[in-house]
């Protein structure tokens, strides 16, 4: 089955344009908000043009990788955009990474300058790792600069054995302060939108070691316009958006940073997710777009007294990252009245692909349509050569200009991603009569359950029905007879009480006999990404452990 969405020709710009665009247009409007301290667009603009000036006499220029290791704060906004405005390519860190993953993407990246917070607890594993990594330069940001008075002279006062410890005369350091020293204006840079790499976005690496997908500018423009226009964000009116999602995580880089900037929002912007502190925030900013994952949707959903919480700024959140159980879904919107609608993609697509309408039908279990200029194929899992006709199961294929470039230094895996122009995605879907898109499963997550494909999101979903479960995990454990057989772990709503058992009777209504379960085991929590993102790998490695033990 093939879906295409056409929707019109979707424009490409340099990445920088776009936030060029509304500085010139939205000049006074409040662009960043960080702990109440507030900039501008002309501000933002000014800054990234400064620092992108003070990178080029850093010997920034194309083909010149500069990494972010930051939490959510102004300069993750202001450095991505003045990376590619002095001619480099962002790369995107985790700030929770350890060495190991830090050394190992430096090296495959090469990454010559990392941007850090001084935060001790980051700062220490850069530096740590950046010798032998091959590191030339870190550049330290002062957090004190970035908060109101008086909360940056109580950072330096109260917080000092959380900073960093750095001498700027070692020849590595250099002080973020020193980048703005070189003028207001950085040299222009001629940039081949459909070939420059704007971002190397590493793969999460549960299928594998990590891969650096190569985003290029119109990879990353287009797919900005692309869900603008999908999701009618301009109609909808976009002003405020809370950004709790990382922003090295490319569903938020779209739908936290981009998106709110071609549209002259003002970006909330959070460091770290705490629940409570979360719902302070929307009750005291008002923000009108929230993107998340299902796991903080479900957690809003089970606060005690969340209904004497005002949420009702709230007009659009978008739902990415992982299957958004329908329940949760239905709750939400209630408790809010807001439009709740979830899209899929992935690092590789830049990244949306689908995404239900928030003025259109929304299907339950949809991942919803192609965004415009999109095609999808279902193609065959045993030959992916053939497309297979409509409501069948098989690979969800991906052409678009969105899709990445490919994978950096790594051209065999590259060609493996594609089939006749088309991206695999290794999962596993249908589309219906009207083009919407039903995920089912990751193929390398299909358990082989005695000859058949059972898939563990049928399993999960079910386990979802039943009002104790807060989240839901299924994967596949060895099993003598059958080779592989379903094991589900849980987690039950605070005020809820069920037992294995019952939870096991439950799905005996809710799935067939060959997708039951072995075991259902309760647990207080289930591991996550550092997205919120439940993760099956932590799990499959405890049960291999298990299994040899």
């Amino acid at each position: 089955m093939l879906h295409r969405t056409d929707g019109g020709a979707v424009a490409y710009a340099p990445v920088p344009e776009l936030l060029d665009t509304s500085v010139a247009e939205f000049g006074d409007r409040t662009a960043l908000s960080f702990f109440g301290r507030k900039w501008t667009y002309a501000q933002l603009g000014k800054l990234v043009d400064q620092v992108a000036a003070g990178l080029q006499a850093q010997g920034v220029r194309k083909g010149v990788k500069v990494g972010l290791c930051l939490p959510n704060t102004p300069y993750s906004v202001i450095f991505f955009f003045a990376i590619m405005k002095a001619g480099g390519t962002v790369v995107n860190f985790s700030p929770l990474y350890v060495e190991r993953e830090l050394r190992h993407q430096i090296r495959d990246s090469g990454t010559m300058i990392m941007v850090v917070p001084d935060l001790k607890l980051i700062h220490s594993r850069v530096a740590a790792v950046a010798q032998e990594a091959g590191l030339k330069t870190i550049v330290v940001c002062p957090m004190s600069g970035i908060l109101p008075f008086p909360k940056g002279l109580l950072f330096n006062l109260f917080k000092r054995k959380e900073k960093a410890e750095f001498s700027l005369g070692d020849g590595l350091h250099l002080a973020y302060g020193a980048l703005l020293r070189h003028g207001d204006r950085p040299q222009p840079v001629e940039v081949d939108v459909e070939n420059d790499v704007a971002v190397l976005q590493y793969t999460g690496g549960t299928t594998g070691v990590p891969k650096g997908a190569m985003l290029t500018h119109a990879n990353i423009s287009a797919n900005a316009e692309q869900v603008i226009t999908h999701a009618d964000c301009r109609r909808i009116g976009v002003k405020r958006v809370l950004g709790v999602l990382p922003l090295f995580h490319v569903f938020a880089m779209q739908t936290v940073m981009l998106i709110p900037i071609c549209l002259g929002a003002e970006i909330i912007l959070v460091p770290r997710f705490q629940l409570s502190d979360l719902l302070d925030r929307i009750e005291r900013e008002k923000p009108t777009m929230f993107p998340g994952v299902p796991t903080i949707y479900a957690a809003i959903n089970g606060v005690a007294d969340i209904d004497k919480r005002d949420l009702k700024s709230l007009t659009l959140c978008i739902s990415g990252g992982a299957p958004l159980p329908a329940e949760v879904r239905e709750r939400f919107e209630d408790l809010t009245g807001c439009k709740l609608v979830e899209g899929y993609g992935l690092s590789e697509t830049s990244p949306v692909v689908t995404a239900n309408q928030p003025l259109g039908r929304v299907k339950d279990g949809s991942v919803g349509t192609a965004l415009p200029q999109t095609v999808i194929e279902i193609r065959d899992l045993e030959d992916v050569r053939r497309i297979v006709p409509q409501g069948q199961k098989g690979e969800v294929c991906v052409r678009g200009p969105q899709v990445m470039k490919g994978y950096y230094n790594r051209p065999d895996d590259t060609a493996s991603a594609f089939i006749d122009g088309a991206l695999r995605t290794g999962d596993v879907g249908y589309l219906d009569e009207d083009g919407y898109l039903f995920l089912v499963d990751r193929i390398k997550d299909v358990i082989l359950c005695g000859g058949y494909n059972v898939y563990p999101r049928v399993i999960e979903e079910a386990l979802y029905l039943h009002p104790a479960v807060a989240e839901a995990v299924a994967i596949g454990v060895p099993d003598p007879y059958r080779g592989q057989a379903p094991k589900a772990f849980v987690t039950l709503r605070a005020d809820s009480e069920a037992t294995p058992g019952e939870l096991m009777d439950f799905l005996t209504a809710q799935i067939s006999k060959i997708e039951m379960p072995k075991a259902v085991e309760i647990r207080d929590s289930l591991p996550k990404s550092v997205v919120g993102k439940l993760s099956k790998k932590e799990l499959v490695e405890e049960e291999r452990q298990r299994e040899q033990g």
